[in-house]
């Protein structure tokens, strides 16, 4: 290779190097042959005009070259030509056990092609932060998920660049690693994360979950994120083991992006073990190739913009605030038939908004009944309302009994003032409920429907006109039929 001269010089210098562990095993131990899968890979992603955006992370699996590299491929991609002063490699580790978040201290990284040095000063500066974060090269000796990202960044970056390899054990915090991260990365740094998805389901069950799950990370919202994975284990899909065998590399991700006012989270890519061609659909692993996009001068993202303005976002707070009561809403309404009082004095719960409470019991739903224009009542009594209502009222299921009130979780949904639309394809599908009307009869999806059942947007708006107004499947696609669209803000209580 061109650069082995270099490499010569470099393992002079370096004296601590880190081996590959699973070169021949996941992607060949040879340079050439090596360069060229790469390359082979990169060759079929097709190419994607840039939009002044700039790629501060991205999402990767981590398999054998010959079931993920097709996935990744798209990830890498966006990189190509770029130059950059480090990367941060992240996931949760696959062969150790220990408490923390541990940064490699070797050197540098070995791969067939060539030497990759590692950022020692970025990773003391980390270290010092918090101290969950440390120093602990054993256990990075043997684990593959950040090994196999080295020799794409190598075929696609542009001259040298540096690494900080980190993996998640036990007792961790996301939290505490994006806040080290936010305040010390650079403008020329990136952050790769490594994680597959479902692990072992059938070939159809891991598409269905994989794709709410890539839908989830999208939203940028933690929360519905972690809801999510456990409304799957709740499910228990059969030999479903793993949402995302990098959750915790994912969510730090997902925190940075907020800390350091990112843009967009963008969906490349998604295939699984079963679509690649040594593969079988019986029993398969998930992989999604994501991006998280900032804008270029300072400019603010488009998609931050749009979802900005729909709706007035509360605090966790002030969120908090709204669960208490519908909680407690529900517990006396059952026990006494009493709905309390409450004295809210925040000022944005004042607000006449329209909300949805929803009730689940072990997971499934118990109950949901909501209020979609809003009234004169301010958003706190509206939830209040609305929690008597779906705990009594909704006609598909029986009231809760006292029994109950123990397994009861409380979800909300407030929304924005709905608008009407011309196109049914403007709709958003996982961001924007929907409200059908057709001469007497409507009937309204909130925007989580969509993630919760895997619907593409043809199902999701059909199934509206037939399940919710009573109308046929394809009337969302007549000219006399009114469609309206909405956002909402979901939070949920959790036990």
């Amino acid at each position: 290779m061109a650069n082995n001269e270099v490499n010569k010089e470099i393992k002079k210098e370096f004296i601590d190097i880190r081996q590959p562990a699973v070169a021949g095993q996941f992607y060949p131990s040879e340079a050439g042959q090596l360069a060229d899968k790469i390359n082979k890979y990169l060759s079929l992603v097709p190419e994607q005009k840039p939009d002044g955006r700039v790629v501060k992370a991205v999402m990767v699996p981590h398999a054998g070259y010959d079931f993920s590299a097709p996935v990744a491929a798209y990830s890498f991609n966006q990189l190509k030509g770029r130059r950059i002063n480090t990367a941060v490699i992240i996931c949760n580790a696959h062969a150790a056990h220990f408490n923390g978040i541990v940064i490699d201290g070797h050197d540098a990284w070995q791969t067939p092609l060539g030497l990759v040095e590692a950022d020692k000063n970025l990773a003391g500066k980390l270290i010092k932060t918090d101290d969950t974060i440390y120093f602990n090269s054993e256990v990075h000796v043997r684990d593959h998920t950040l090994e196999v990202q080295l020799p794409f960044l190598q075929t696609v970056l542009k001259g040298d660049f540096k690494i900080v390899p980190i993996l998640f054990g036990s007792n961790n915090s996301y939290e505490k690693l994006a806040q080290a991260l936010a305040d010390n990365l650079s403008d020329n740094d990136i952050v790769i994360i490594s994680t597959d998805m479902s692990h072992y389901p059938a070939y159809e069950d891991a598409n269905k979950v994989d794709q709410q799950t890539l839908e989830m990370i999208k939203k940028g919202d933690i929360e519905k994120l972690e809801n999510h994975i456990k409304s799957v284990e709740n499910r228990q899909i059969a030999n479903e083991q793993t949402v995302l065998c990098g959750l915790d590399g994912v969510k730090t991700a997902m925190a940075l992006r907020k800390q350091a006012n990112w843009g967009e989270i963008k969906i490349l890519k998604y295939a699984n073990s079963g679509d690649a061609a040594v593969g079988d659909k019986e029993s398969v692993v998930g992989y999604g190739a994501m991006v998280f996009l900032k804008a270029a001068d300072g400019k603010q993202d488009t998609e931050e913009k749009s979802s900005a303005i729909d709706i007035n976002v509360l605090s966790r707070e002030q969120q908090i605030e709204l669960l208490q009561i519908a909680r407690q809403t529900v517990e006396s309404f059952v026990k006494n038939r009493k709905t309390p009082e409450f004295t809210v004095n925040d000022k944005q719960l004042q607000k006449q908004e329209g909300a949805f409470v929803t009730i689940h019991k072990s997971g499934e739903l118990r109950g949901c009944i909501g209020q979609i224009v809003p009234s004169e009542k301010p958003l706190w009594q509206v939830v209040r309302d609305m929690a008597v209502a779906a705990c009594s009222e909704d006609h598909r299921f029986d009231p809760v009994s006292v029994k109950e009130l123990n397994e009861i979780d409380y979800e909300i949904s407030v929304l924005s003032a709905p608008k009407e639309i011309n196109n049914w394809q403007e709709i958003e599908l996982g961001r924007h409920g929907v409200i059908v009307q057709q001469g007497g009869r409507s009937g309204v999806f909130l925007p989580q429907v969509a993630d919760e059942t895997g619907w593409d947007l043809d199902e999701f708006l059909s199934q509206l006109c037939w399940q919710k107004a009573g109308l046929p499947p394809n009337c969302y696609k007549n000219k006399d039929v009114a469609l309206k669209t909405f956002t909402a803000q979901v939070f949920s209580e959790i036990k």
